[in-house]
């Protein structure tokens, strides 16, 4: 098996790492909202609005990164439909990354309900109150999530499978902390 020619940049590597933390923590927090008694439900939204501002400045932020930081070439020996589906996986999890955030604030726009930052702070509503719409939206962004999920669950898939099933250095690339090539 071929092996990529270099890693991603150190900041790829950090924002990669902090986003999958943050989405990962943000699917559970999602999950204990829709399962909580309103005491922890309070708590998990308080949790649950600024975790989604950070994700969309963060996917931002990687956004301009991979503008100016090209990821490393796959391996050439890599099958065309494998090469087709890590792009195309690629494009679903940035727009799921993107557009979860704004569909959570557009309802909560809808919905009247204020986006709490930090203290006093707080996001302008994004669209006018409208009860069908808040109810749209929130649909949209529960199918989303699960959505954001599943995808996320075939990223790592094909993660190990290239770690320890082809190792061919993709996995490595986004993983390896050791200086070097």
């Amino acid at each position: 098996m071929s092996t990529p020619s270099q890693r991603f940049p150190a900041l790829s590597r950090v924002l990669h790492w902090l986003m999958a933390v943050l989405i990962l923590a943000m699917l559970f927090i999602g999950v204990g909202m829709a399962a909580s008694a309103s005491d922890r439900y309070i708590t998990l939204v308080a949790i649950h609005k600024p975790l989604g501002i950070a994700i969309l400045i963060l996917v931002a932020i990687r956004l301009v990164n991979r503008l100016f930081n090209r990821p490393p070439p796959l391996p050439a020996d890599m099958p065309a439909i494998q090469r087709f589906a890590a792009h195309a996986s690629h494009i679903v999890l940035y727009a799921l990354m993107f557009l979860l955030p704004i569909v959570g604030w557009s309802m909560l726009s809808a919905a009247g309900y204020p986006i709490v930052l930090f203290g006093p702070l707080q996001l302008p509503p994004i669209l006018p109150q409208n009860a069908i719409v808040y109810a749209t939206l929130r649909q949209l962004h529960t199918l989303l999530a699960y959505l954001l999920f599943a995808t996320f669950l075939l990223h790592l898939a094909a993660a190990l499978f290239h770690g320890l099933i082809r190792r061919d250095g993709v996995l490595e690339s986004m993983a390896s902390w050791r200086s070097g090539r």
